[in-house]
């Protein structure tokens, strides 16, 4: 079995240049972005997947680092399509339909567009027990690598932090993505010191970096 490989963990890894900022509200840089996040949207509405499934997709494809942001989502849809037969190999090298079309659990119609976008996709799940963690506590997330899709970035596995706030239950995306179900589980904001991070690198003293981590992540500190 292939080992499971994110290329999508950048946080904290020297050697990727300066971030740019750019200006607020510039969402396009093509004319085809518009219409890949689209068809992304128009297809996670199915339910043919589910959101962390599609972000699994993203992560995991090898030429991640030389492609753009919509690249990326369009490279992730046409992968999740043929690993659910929604499109063949034929018809994305010919650029049209070849095959009669599978049925979809759902479908999303230009006129419920709008409702759909403001409903979004809320993941807060009620949960019959409490959590196991308090604000102030000091805690230490798991260090062990991971075989599958994770939220918990690779530059805080293994550090000491504080709890600082604590959200409820809500979908944990690591079952989710895998298919396993929901599995929610106490969701948690946690505190680290920069110096906890990156040791005396230029920049650590006094910062505070914040992550939201699930309870699976956390073990007493």
């Amino acid at each position: 079995m292939t080992p499971y490989t994110t290329h999508a963990d950048l946080g904290g890894q020297p050697g990727h240049g300066a971030v740019t900022p750019e200006a607020e509200g510039d969402l396009w840089h093509a004319p085809w972005e518009p219409r890949a996040m689209a068809l992304t949207v128009a297809m996670g509405a199915t339910g043919a997947w589910n959101i962390d499934m599609s972000r699994s997709a993203r992560e995991t494809l090898p030429d991640y680092a030389r492609l753009s942001y919509y690249q990326i989502w369009i490279a992730a849809l046409e992968n999740l399509l043929q690993q659910r037969s929604l499109v063949h190999a034929d018809e994305l090298a010919q650029a049209r339909a070849l095959h009669a079309a599978p049925p979809l659990p759902r479908r999303l119609t230009a006129e419920v567009v709008p409702a759909v976008l403001a409903r979004g996709a809320p993941t807060v799940r009620a949960l019959a027990s409490p959590p196991r963690y308090a604000v102030g506590d000091a805690v230490r997330m798991a260090a062990a690598p991971v075989p599958h899709h994770t939220r918990l970035p690779g530059y805080v596995r293994g550090r000491r932090g504080v709890v600082c706030a604590l959200h409820g239950g809500h979908v944990f995306a690591d079952s989710h993505a895998q298919g396993l179900g929901e599995q929610p589980a106490h969701l948690y904001t946690v505190a680290f010191e920069g110096c906890e991070l990156w040791g005396h690198e230029p920049g650590a003293q006094g910062l505070v970096v914040h992550v939201d981590a699930w309870e699976p992540y956390l073990e007493p500190a």
